[in-house]
C-alpha cells in the first residue's frame, strides 16, 4: 500500500503568524527545537516559511559598495539595491518582513514518493501540508521521510 503525505506529516504543527515579533519566534524555535515552521496569515493560510537561516541573516553583516559617486551622479542601481535588501532583513521587526516567501508546499494527497522527491530536488528540509485552500494540515520534515522509510 502506498503512503500519502497524510500519513507521514506531523499534524500538531508549531507555527508562526505574520505579524509576530522575530525575537519571539527565535525563541520559540529555541524552545521547541526546531529549524524552522510555516508562518500563516490572518484566515491561516501558509503564506511562508521563517527558519533558523532566516533568522541568521537578520543578524548577518551588511557590505556597503565601495563607492557611490554622488556628486557625478553616477551609481550602480544593482549594488544600491542589494544593499536596500540587507538592510531591510537586519531592520526586520516582524516575521513578514524576514520569512522566505517562495515556499514549496505539497497536498495531503500527494503520494510519499512525490513529496520525497520535491524535498531532494529542491533542496529543502520542510514542506507544509496544504488543503485545497491552501490551509496548513500538516509539516514533512526530513525526519519524517527518513521515519517512514525505515520506521515500520
Amino acid at each position: 500500500m502506498d503512503k500519502f503525505a497524510r500519513d507521514i506529516m506531523t499534524s500538531d504543527v508549531v507555527v508562526a503568524n505574520y505579524n509576530d515579533k522575530v525575537e519571539d519566534v527565535a525563541k520559540l524555535l529555541i524552545e521547541k527545537k526546531i529549524g524552522g515552521m510555516p508562518v500563516l496569515d490572518s484566515e491561516d493560510r501558509v503564506i511562508g516559511i521563517i527558519s533558523e537561516t532566516d533568522i541568521l541573516k537578520k543578524e548577518k553583516y551588511v557590505a556597503t559598495p565601495p563607492f557611490i559617486n554622488i556628486i557625478e551622479g553616477v551609481f550602480y542601481l544593482e549594488d544600491f539595491r542589494k544593499l536596500e535588501e540587507d538592510i531591510k532583513e537586519i531592520a526586520a521587526y516582524q516575521i513578514k518582513d524576514l520569512m522566505s516567501k517562495k515556499i514549496v508546499t505539497v497536498h495531503e494527497n500527494d503520494t510519499f514518493d512525490d513529496v520525497a522527491n520535491i524535498m531532494i530536488k529542491k533542496s529543502i528540509n520542510r514542506v507544509p501540508v496544504v488543503d485545497d485552500e491552501n490551509r496548513l494540515k500538516g509539516i514533512i520534515c526530513r525526519y519524517d521521510i527518513i521515519k517512514a522509510l525505515y520506521d515500520e
